[in-house]
């Protein structure tokens, strides 16, 4: 749908404010400079694709090129009353409150992304806090610090009569392990600390590189798409990642080949966003139909790919669906149905438990495959695709993140008691 011509008069100031040249960010954006140049003054209106790919070069929400900032703190307004429908907040004075109370609205506009913001935050630290190696040893050594220190104290604390010689020893033991135990929670404190960061040199995985390299990137490589493109991996710090990386470009470079963005377009234009006609009608194959989808430039589709062990091997993030880094999913996604049942498309309507509760439709597909040929061992794999949804009542499968920080009630495939609740909150 076009767009507001004052659209092109935000990407200009934006671009302008940042010190970019016209040319470097329709480069990035994988449109013309000339093109780049009548949306800016007015003479083109952008479409909502090109819109979302200038507003990730640009580091700007789309929103806010599209409506201005007082339409995206409106956008914002509206997120925080959906949250607290008990609050009955007037959803259609918003732009009536912006007007009059302007410094109220932009504080709770910001209050609601901090929200927002800490509760990422928390997913992140209890996923990592429950299932991360690292941290546990990290606890492990501190608690057994804790319990020498408590026994050597306790000896000298009910012990009149030690010898001069033994006690020297006590002593000593004591200070050792007070200096252990000081110096293992100041490392703790220290990982703890850096929890929040994308960049934690030393403390991520090699996937968890990767993932944070594709993000930054806006998920999407456009060198591949012109043949004999080449992608700069120097921005990975480790080897591993880089491996990782090498063999992700190759797939992806592989996708590109088999289904080329104007084809994938055209399909989208006839068939709309359904991987299985997609994949089968292309003959691209419908896993490589739903990672094109989720991967495309300015693709508001989240993605997750799990191997045969149920481990998630792939994690698009979107807003309201964040993938656990560690440990299993819930095991109520659909993502696991198609694992089980390949060659079967998996369709259902999930709603994420929890203060936000955004719902997605989910299309799942599992494949298996014999790459040492007959006789050889059978892998699996499977991809979930999920597209935003407004909530319109009816059906819903109620899901959540990971069973640890899920408080949804009464869940049949619950494995752990959470840690947190919709009514009394954080619980330990």
């Amino acid at each position: 749908m076009p767009l507001s011509a004052l659209t092109g008069s935000r990407v200009r100031e934006r671009r302008l404010a940042l010190g970019l040249r016209q040319a470097d960010v329709a480069r990035a954006a994988g449109i013309s400079a000339a093109y780049l140049n009548l949306i800016e003054h007015g003479r083109r209106r952008v479409t909502g694709d090109v819109l979302v790919r200038l507003a990730t070069v640009l580091g700007i929400e789309s929103a806010e090129l599209e409506q201005g900032s007082e339409g995206a703190l409106a956008e914002v307004l509206r997120t925080a009353a959906t949250a607290e429908p008990e609050a009955a907040a007037e959803l259609e004075r918003i732009e009536e409150f912006i007007g009059r109370y302007p410094g109220w609205a932009r504080l709770s506009g910001g209050l609601q992304r901090r929200i927002g913001q800490l509760e990422q935050a928390v997913a992140a630290l209890n996923d990592r806090i429950a299932h991360d190696p690292h941290l546990s040893l990290s606890l492990h050594e501190v608690l057994s610090a804790v319990s020498s220190v408590r026994s050597t104290a306790a000896i000298l604390a009910e012990t009149e009569d030690i010898e001069p010689e033994w006690r020297a020893r006590f002593h000593a033991n004591l200070h050792h392990d007070s200096e252990r135990l000081a110096t293992g929670a100041e490392a703790l404190v220290a990982y703890l600390d850096g929890s929040d960061r994308t960049e934690m040199p030393g403390a991520v995985s090699p996937q968890e590189e990767l993932d944070d390299w594709l993000a930054a990137r806006g998920w999407y490589l456009p060198e591949l798409e012109a043949p004999g493109g080449e992608v700069d991996l120097s921005a990975l710090a480790s080897v591993a990642a880089r491996d990782l990386a090498t063999v992700w470009v190759a797939r992806m470079r592989a996708d590109m080949a088999a289904l080329p963005l104007p084809r994938l377009e055209a399909a989208l234009t006839e068939w709309g966003p359904d991987p299985v006609l997609i994949g089968t009608r292309t003959g691209a194959g419908v896993l490589v139909a739903m990672r094109r989808l989720a991967l495309r430039p300015g693709s508001d589709l989240g993605l997750v790919i799990a191997d045969a062990a149920g481990a998630l091997v792939f994690r698009k993030p979107v807003p309201g669906f964040v993938p656990p880094r560690f440990g299993a999913a819930c095991a109520l996604w659909p993502l696991f149905e198609a694992l089980a049942r390949p060659m079967m498309p998996v369709l259902a309507e999930i709603e994420m438990a929890g203060r936000r509760r955004a719902r997605f439709a989910a299309r799942a597909w599992g494949e298996a495959s014999w790459p040492e040929g007959f006789g050889g061992v059978e892998v699996r794999q499977a991809a979930m695709l999920l597209s935003p949804v407004p909530d319109a009542g009816g059906s819903v499968r109620r899901v959540g993140a990971t069973c640890r920080i899920c408080p949804e009630p009464g869940c049949p495939a619950r494995r752990e008691a959470p840690i947190v609740s919709e009514v009394t909150g954080l619980r330990g």
